[in-house]
């Protein structure tokens, strides 16, 4: 399964994606979905740190939690993310 996912802008894009998933160790590092605040997504990585990102809109938003859900309750694992320009792409197995 992938999911496109489009940011405010390449910064927040390699921001999201660096912050999810890292490739060397294929972990992810996402645990939870603090919260939403319209197009703002606040999440709790494993060393209990909460990070900020702006997604285009609240529809990318909604998305991105619908997806990432299973992920943050272990039924699936993330296996890549992918850059292009304000766009992350995530795939999960």
């Amino acid at each position: 399964m992938s999911v496109r996912i489009t940011c405010e802008d390449r910064y927040e894009a390699q921001k999201l994606a660096s912050l999810i998933f890292i490739k060397e160790g294929e972990e992810t590092y996402i645990t939870g979905i603090l919260n939403v605040i319209r197009n703002e997504l606040v999440i709790s990585l494993k060393d209990k740190s909460a990070h900020s990102v702006l997604l285009r809109d609240e529809e990318m938003v909604e998305s991105f939690a619908d997806f990432i859900q299973s992920v943050i309750d272990k039924e699936h694992k993330l296996s890549s993310t992918k850059i292009v320009g304000d766009t992350v792409e995530l795939v999960k197995v």
